[in-house]
């Protein structure tokens, strides 16, 4: 038998402990490797020792390097960063991966097989903002400025085709907005075009301007490979994305860096519905299916994918997919294929 490989995981809020208990039980169905540390962030941290992040939580990841990670809300006021976005600048997560494909056929958008790359540490998501003053107006006018570095613009572009490479695919579209914002997206478009000359002749790169590539996105998806781009502009197209394949509760994430990866369920914690058991636990699902990978099992990830595919053929769906199966009826139908 391998050996386990710890890793943290972090429930969540909302829907989060519920479906990270039906992931984990077709992961233990599937014979993952995993030993867990259980974790708390998010509300639940909050209303367990009044700090989102603890320091127990990052420790756990410093120690292990691994993360699996549900749904957390951010308390709204008292100066609360987005935990989010702290954690990935925290363990340096310099790359945002959120592929997507089809995986239930006949839809409008059929046979989509998509990755977009995110970088993930600069952009406007580390805005640096201020008021100014006009007259008796305190916050007459917002400013944000963000900004990206030529070290991180090719390092994230070269994340991406050492991924098309690895992975068989053959094209790279590097996404921008470099005839208006001619410094900040012109810098990650003129490192793009850099960065593809070493993979010539088995990558090809092409560019889109962002506006331009939400257009084509949704009149012609099937064009797109594997897209990169900066910080904003991957969050905005990750989520259209989301939409051709069934909503962000198919929409995997993994957040990449030189000693630390977490994965992560891309949607909210929909306090709604929480407790219901009605919840789609695809995204948390197929996030693992990243982390096997991550972790070299592929074959692991193989069979994970074939039973969740089987499973949806067969007719389950959720909520939210317009059936009425419950998050412990997709994790049952699943194990019951792994057996």
């Amino acid at each position: 038998m391998a050996d386990k490989i710890p890793a943290t995981l972090i429930p969540g809020d909302g829907i989060g402990p519920e479906i990270a208990d039906a992931v984990v039980a077709v992961l233990d169905g599937l014979g993952a490797p995993f030993a867990w540390e259980n974790q708390l962030a998010g509300m639940a941290a909050v209303a367990d020792s009044g700090d989102p992040l603890p320091l127990q939580t990052i420790e756990s990841i410093r120690r292990t390097g691994l993360a699996l990670k549900g749904p957390l809300t951010t308390p709204v006021g008292g100066g609360f960063k987005s935990i989010n976005v702290t954690l990935r600048q925290e363990f340096e997560l310099f790359a945002n991966l959120r592929p997507a494909r089809t995986l239930i056929p006949g839809g409008r958008f059929d046979r989509i097989d998509i990755v977009l790359v995110r970088e993930n540490l600069e952009g406007f998501y580390a805005a640096m903002e201020n008021w100014l003053p006009i007259n008796h107006d305190p916050k007459a006018v917002a400013m944000s400025t963000g900004f990206n570095t030529r070290a991180e613009c090719a390092r994230i572009v070269r994340y991406a085709f050492e991924h098309a490479v690895k992975n068989g695919r053959k094209r790279v579209t590097v996404v921008h907005k470099a005839n208006i914002l001619k410094a900040l997206t012109g810098l990650f478009l003129e490192e793009g075009r850099k960065v593809a000359k070493e993979y010539e002749g088995r990558v090809e790169m092409n560019d889109r301007i962002v506006d331009a590539c939400a257009m084509q996105l949704v009149l012609d998806p099937w064009q797109y490979d594997v897209i990169v781009t900066t910080n904003l502009f991957g969050d905005i197209l990750s989520d259209l994305i989301a939409g051709l394949v069934g909503g962000l509760g198919m929409a995997p994430g993994a957040n990449i860096g030189e000693n630390a990866a977490i994965f992560e369920a891309v949607h909210g914690s929909a306090p709604d519905i929480a407790g219901k058991g009605v919840a789609n636990p695809l995204a948390m699902l197929l996030s693992t299916e990243l982390m096997l990978r991550h972790v070299g099992r592929i074959d692991l990830a193989e069979r994970l994918t074939k039973a969740i595919d089987t499973v949806l053929a067969n007719g389950l769906r959720t909520r939210d997919l317009g059936g009425t199966a419950g998050t412990r009826d997709v994790a049952d139908a699943i194990l019951q294929q792994l057996r």
